[in-house]
């Protein structure tokens, strides 16, 4: 049982922690006599913890250096590529201040792409850029995937990769599952979305022996109804088993996608329940679950599944830390999801050293003790009171 004087946290010792994750595993020049390397990570973190831009948070305090001199010494620091940037915060991300206890076992991780809109041109290339469907008025946005631990409520984000045009959905798992194993982490179960319900997907999970459960997607129109030959049975294909019951059945199946990649897995079918939004009535849903090398009946596995839904609690709070830019450069808007990122796991690694009540394997969670927002705005204060020497703030 955990001591209940742990649960004690300053705000300044919460800005402490955040700029040591950051500067300690991530080694930054010197710019100038007044924009350090510590100064640049306490500007990053005072426009994260703002919500607002690098202008915004340098023309507010006095101390801080200009948005320019700040501006050339990223542009001096960052590298030229994504892949690097995502590499230089691995041991950010999942480094030491991760508890230790989430390794000792096979955990439970969800993987999904978080898209944010885009209303500008590439900075270089055209597949910096991925396109989809029109979302805050524009097709084009900057793409993120991440793995993320679903363990007991606390969501550690493990890995980030940017997702570009021409990128394959096998190749971004691929990539996540890389950085996984790299860590030493062993995966229970995989949850996924459904962009990734591909064969070659599934085919690629198999071969790495990497449990699955996925939702089945029907592509494509349903097909017409062809009177066949006496005595000849038509093959059995994903839509038929909207009219199964619940259940699990076993299927082989050929993706319509290049390659015809052929991969054989359980469809499990599943209900639920949900009020009808006008009448009040209680409706069910039919739900197909495509499952590898995971047991349990069709309510266990749609219960499993909605564990996924905690990596959307996750965007949700990227969102509300996220620098806010007009910048093209795709390298320094993905340091600006990756540093929301680590804000994050710093609230989570903070509820799980101090809020937390019962013993490792049983944590109960107290989110009312310490709000993500809150911690945004104890970051803010702290920077502010240490960079503002009392006059009017510009206008």
């Amino acid at each position: 049982m955990r001591s209940p004087s742990r649960s004690i946290v300053t705000e300044g010792q919460v800005q402490a922690y955040a700029q040591s994750w950051l500067s300690e595993n991530l080694s930054l020049e010197d710019a100038g006599w007044k924009c350090t390397a510590q100064m640049v990570w306490r500007m990053l973190l005072l426009a994260a913890a703002r919500m607002t831009s690098i202008y915004a948070a340098c023309r507010d305090l006095a101390e801080a250096p200009s948005d320019d001199a700040l501006g050339n010494a990223l542009d001096a620091w960052l590298p030229k590529r994504t892949q690097t940037l995502e590499a230089w915060f691995e041991p950010v991300l999942a480094g030491q201040w991760l508890p230790k206890a989430l390794f000792r076992k096979a955990r439970i991780v969800a993987i999904d792409w978080h898209v944010i809109p885009y209303h500008g041109e590439p900075e270089r290339w055209s597949n910096e850029l991925r396109h989809g469907p029109p979302k805050s008025g524009t097709t084009k946005s900057h793409t993120y995937a991440t793995a993320c631990i679903v363990h007991q409520g606390f969501r550690y984000t493990l890995a980030v990769v940017g997702v570009k045009q021409h990128a394959s959905v096998v190749q971004v798992t691929e990539r996540l599952l890389e950085r996984l194993a790299a860590l030493g982490l062993d995966i229970k179960t995989l949850l996924l979305d459904r962009q990734f319900c591909t064969s070659p997907v599934m085919a690629a999970l198999q071969a790495r022996e990497i449990p699955y459960l996925m939702p089945l997607i029907l592509r494509g129109r349903k097909a017409k109804r062809r009177k066949g030959k006496p005595g000849r049975k038509r093959p059995l294909t994903l839509r038929d088993f909207r009219r199964q019951k619940a259940g699990r059945y076993r299927f082989t199946w050929t993706g319509p996608q290049k390659g015809r990649t052929t991969v054989t897995f359980d469809v499990v079918v599943a209900y639920k329940s949900h009020p009808h939004p006008k009448t009040g009535r209680r409706r069910s849903k039919k739900l197909l679950f495509a499952a590898w090398r995971v047991r349990g009946t069709p309510v266990e596995m749609r219960e499993l599944y909605r564990k996924r839904f905690a990596i959307e609690s996750s965007y949700r709070q990227l969102g509300q830390a996220r620098i806010r830019t007009s910048t093209r450069s795709p390298v320094e808007r993905l340091l600006f999801v990756l540093i929301a990122l680590v804000l994050r796991n710093l609230w989570v690694w903070l509820h799980w050293t101090y809020f937390a009540e019962g013993p490792d394997d049983e944590l109960e969670l107290h989110l009312e003790r310490l709000r993500f927002r809150r911690l945004l705005n104890w970051i803010s204060h702290v920077l502010t009171e240490s960079l503002h020497d009392g006059t009017a703030y510009c206008t």
